[in-house]
């Protein structure tokens, strides 16, 4: 069952849902550019990785059952247990993708294509000052890397290297783009601006000089995505909440797409 939306769902952007979306796209992204990419360029996944600290009560997790299991003896006992903050470190991974050749000199990095975050576009988290660092390192005059930035959320702080001003400038207003700063014209940046009511764009993704650009089908990407994940039967639609909430009149737009949907 496809999503009632043409293009993104601003369903799946709730921070309950776009974890998984944001990983699942990215291996079905993989997934598409292996189909294009011609011999010797080939995609691999790779994750970033960072450590976030949680402090939370750890209590008595107690079961009461009523009634004796057959042959069970009964024991009585007592047992206190001290409620006290504990601290957990969860070690969280990032996927994104990148693209390299193989020669005689062995591998090469081409390009990196990255599907931004909630963690990568929320000021402060470690999420999105690694990504940052590693953006100013792909940015770097003698890093010779392709950088494809897709941004899906419209909530968050602007994180692609493109200047949103300058964006919406040339562009005009939009909700989502995708953002392709070739290391062969580092002054020049290739925006795909993405309106909500729009079907995902067609990116054609850089390769070494000489060598023609990919094409990538982002939404044949996504219509793959959301067919083979939960969201369908996750998402309640018309009746959970669009986060980050929907202006009056798109409101009333998403509304009638869902209600046609079914």
């Amino acid at each position: 069952m496809p999503s009632p939306f043409p293009g993104m769902d601003p369903y799946q952007e709730s921070p309950e849902v776009f974890p998984d979306v944001h990983d699942s796209f990215i291996t079905y992204l993989r997934e598409a550019l292996q189909a294009e990419l011609p011999v010797p360029y080939f995609a691999a996944l790779v994750r970033r990785l960072w450590i976030e600290a949680f402090r939370r009560s750890i209590g008595p997790d107690l079961e009461l059952r009523r009634g004796r299991t057959p042959g069970a003896r009964r024991v009585e006992f007592a047992a206190a247990v001290v409620d006290q903050p504990v601290a957990r470190h969860d070690e969280i991974r990032e996927p994104f993708i990148e693209i390299f050749t193989r020669g005689e000199d062995g591998k090469r990095l081409v390009a990196s294509i990255e599907v931004l975050s909630l963690a990568n576009k929320t000021p402060g988290e470690h999420g999105r000052e690694l990504y940052r660092r590693e953006q100013e390192e792909r940015l770097a005059t003698d890093c010779r890397v392709h950088l494809v930035e897709l941004d899906f959320l419209r909530a968050g702080e602007p994180t692609t290297v493109v200047p949103p001003d300058a964006a919406r400038a040339g562009c005009g207003p939009f909700d989502y783009h995708v953002s392709v700063r070739p290391f062969d014209d580092p002054d020049t940046f290739h925006v795909y601006p993405i309106r909500l009511e729009d079907r995902l764009p067609l990116v054609a993704v850089p390769l070494l000089p000489g060598d023609p650009p990919v094409t990538l089908d982002l939404q044949a990407v996504f219509d793959r995505c959301y067919d083979a994940g939960p969201y369908s039967r996750e998402i309640h639609y018309g009746v959970d909440a669009v986060i980050p909430p929907l202006d009056p009149d798109r409101a009333a737009w998403a509304d009638r797409v869902v209600r046609a949907g079914g």
